[in-house]
């Protein structure tokens, strides 16, 4: 399978249950891949036969900028939903982190994998 790949896109959220995290949104990381639709692009060589990575990254910062998450879990299944919904990908793995929020510890966080 032929996949597109997006890794260390750092964006602001509002994710957590802790005092300090309700207060402000903090920087998580995400590393998203994914599966083609199909191969037409290979032919094609047209942005219009694949899906746009630089439209995905939009859409997940306004999704993630819409609503408070209370897990991180939850947060990657938000993106993972975008992008089986509505960029009809067929498989698609979600890696989220936040970023430095345990003394010591550079990342926390979920990876998930969904399909249609």
């Amino acid at each position: 399978m032929d996949h597109i790949f997006i890794t260390e896109l750092k964006t602001d959220a509002r994710v957590g249950v802790y005092a300090w995290e309700l207060a402000a949104p903090q920087t998580i990381q995400l590393d998203i891949e994914f599966e083609l639709p199909g191969t037409k692009s290979f032919a094609s060589d047209k942005i219009r036969d694949t899906v746009d990575y630089s439209v995905v990254v939009l859409r997940i910062r306004e999704v993630l900028n819409e609503k408070h998450f209370n897990l991180i879990e939850n947060l990657a299944e938000a993106v993972a939903h975008l992008l089986l919904e509505e960029f009809k990908v067929p498989k698609v793995k979600v890696r989220a982190a936040k970023l430095a929020v345990i003394k010591g510890v550079k990342q926390v966080g979920v990876a998930i994998e969904r399909c249609t």
